[in-house]
């Protein structure tokens, strides 16, 4: 008699609350929950991933209470946004239909705020940091029915508080196995990205260059190929997740998966999800000379810092361009040198504005986040920011500057001064589900001035028409915000006459004519975690147009 394999049944949230109109792009594949499904499978056991993004909420969640029949455990994971509420909604109906299911959670947000999800009693156990060991150990003690205070790497609930087990180090690429990407059917994905209108979609990258627009589709998957940044950031929770450790994949190991995994899909774009993928020069040159040499035909884009750029050799950035990154992603952060200081970062001056022209020159996009409103932070500071960004917008033409509101993170040092400074945080995890996304609210509300918020408002419409989105077209109204962005007079009474005149005129000019297939926003783009920056996409994330500019 053949025994059946022990099922694990991983559950991938959804990233967007597609409820809100728009859906997300399903180029992000469930990289966290494959990584860690390597270890099980290889010993024996069998692995059921159910991807949230694939299906409405009701039908994921119906097959995840499928998968759970029978099931060993069930595991699921979540960064700060819609997968915490996602996830915090799916996690109740398993426990209410198979109450004695071992049930845990990883990811980033857990790791930082272990006791919001074990105090709901949902799960035995919180996955902190890098998960493959951690995961592999867990099952292995679930099935052999050990205690979990065994398992290195992990927070339990004892007796009402949070009580962690012995730390785990940050494991090297050479103690993890290769990713099983056997295991998702990526016909869904493709099938999604090939759609005509595939361009709306909330989280969706622009079209390659050589595409002739940004809106002609696509077939793009995700990928990581190091964990952790060595970064400081006093606003990021990567230092307190990671300690600040960067471990690569060797650039060999990820081209001979690349090539296998483009024999397999045949996808047109790589996107990075690396929290900082440019760490090390020699890495990214041995990488884009190899995808050259072996004549991988793909796009890619890639986090990458500014000091980074500024300190490749240009033979360097002229081998990422030439093996195919088209797209930049570039944490700004800040426009003034003291607000470089309390973030951490060794950036100074105008040393964004070069690196994006560094780029730029090389036919690479720069989608560079800037962010206003940190704690302690002046009006005169986030004014600063916002023309630093204009600058750079003028400076860079392919590149796609934007300024979003601070976001307090839990697990960061900021988190703490914003609180102390009066932030109130979320209270459950339904709350803290409905913060992730810079552009629907800002999380901090009275932080930013109301002059500074108008300045922002303003530059964000008169970048929308530069761009040419708000009419699909560049004529008089175009040509006009492009000058104000150039000499910086978008904030003067003329420049904010303009912006009330346009708005009116659109108003009227939509009742009149129905344009298809014209966008008329501007999307932000993502800084770590968010939606990406797409000059020519419908997505609305900021909500930045003429339609705004009257209220």
């Amino acid at each position: 008699m053949i025994q059946r394999k022990k099922k694990i049944v991983l559950y991938q949230p959804q990233q967007v609350d597609e409820s809100l109109g728009l859906p997300s792009s399903k180029d992000l594949l469930p990289l966290e929950l494959l990584t860690i499904s390597a270890f099980p499978l290889a010993d024996g056991y069998e692995v059921e991933i159910i991807d949230g993004s694939l299906y409405s909420p009701e039908e994921a969640h119906r097959r995840v209470l499928e998968a759970c029949e029978g099931a060993m455990l069930y595991a699921t994971t979540g960064i700060l946004g819609f997968m915490v509420t996602d996830g915090w909604l799916c996690s109740q109906q398993v426990k209410a239909r198979h109450p004695e299911l071992p049930m845990f959670i990883g990811g980033w947000f857990a790791s930082v705020r272990p006791e919001l999800q074990l105090q709901t009693g949902l799960y035995d156990a919180v996955v902190l940091s890098q998960g493959e060991l951690t995961f592999r150990d867990l099952v292995l003690a679930v099935d052999a029915g050990e205690p979990l205070e065994n398992v290195a790497g992990l927070a339990l609930w004892r007796d009402g508080e949070v009580v962690k087990t012995e730390y785990r180090n940050i494991a090297s690429w050479n103690d993890i196995i290769q990713v099983p990407w056997h295991l998702i059917d990526i016909e869904p994905y493709r099938t999604h990205q090939l759609r005509a209108n595939s361009a709306g979609d909330v989280l969706r990258m622009p079209s390659p260059r050589s595409y002739g627009s940004d809106r002609e589709p696509y077939f793009g998957i995700t990928y990581f190929s190091s964990y952790g940044c060595p970064e400081p950031c006093t606003f990021c929770c990567s230092p307190e997740v990671t300690s600040r450790r960067w471990k690569a994949m060797p650039a060999d190991r990820m081209l001979d998966d690349l090539e296998e995994l483009k024999e397999r899909w045949n996808f047109d774009v790589v996107r990075f999800h690396d929290a900082n993928f440019g760490v090390m020069e020699k890495r990214s040159r041995d990488f884009s000379q190899g995808v050259i040499d072996r004549g991988l035909d793909f796009h890619w884009n890639a986090f990458i810092e500014t000091h980074s750029i500024l300190h490749y050799k240009p033979e360097t950035l002229d081998l990422l361009a030439e093996s195919g990154m088209y797209i930049a992603e570039i944490g700004a952060e800040a426009g003034t040198d003291d607000m470089m200081r309390k973030i951490g970062k060794p950036i100074k001056g105008d040393d964004n504005i070069h690196a994006a022209m560094e780029m730029d020159k090389r036919g690479i996009r720069g989608s560079v986040t800037y962010i206003i409103g940190y704690p302690h932070e002046d009006a005169d500071s986030m004014l600063a920011t916002i023309d630093q960004c204009r600058r750079l917008h003028n400076a860079a033409p392919l590149a796609s500057p934007t300024v979003w509101p601070y976001r307090p993170i839990p697990g960061t040092e900021m988190f703490g001064q914003a609180v102390e400074l009066g932030y109130e945080p979320p209270t459950d995890l339904r709350e803290w589900g409905s913060i992730g996304e810079y552009h629907l609210e800002e999380t901090w509300p009275g932080k930013i001035p109301p002059h500074v918020q108008e300045a922002r408002r303003m530059y964000q419409h008169h970048v929308t028409l530069d761009y040419g989105l708000a009419r699909g077209i560049r004529g008089v109204w175009e040509k006009r915000a492009g000058r104000r962005l150039r000499d910086g007079s978008y904030l003067s009474k003329a420049g904010r006459m303009e912006a009330r005149l346009f708005s009116l005129y659109s108003r009227v000019e939509s009742k009149i004519i129905k344009r298809e297939n014209v966008a008329r926003t501007f999307i932000d783009p993502g800084h770590k975690t968010g939606t990406s920056g797409n000059k020519n996409s419908e997505a609305n994330p900021d909500v930045m147009t003429s339609a705004t500019l009257g209220k």
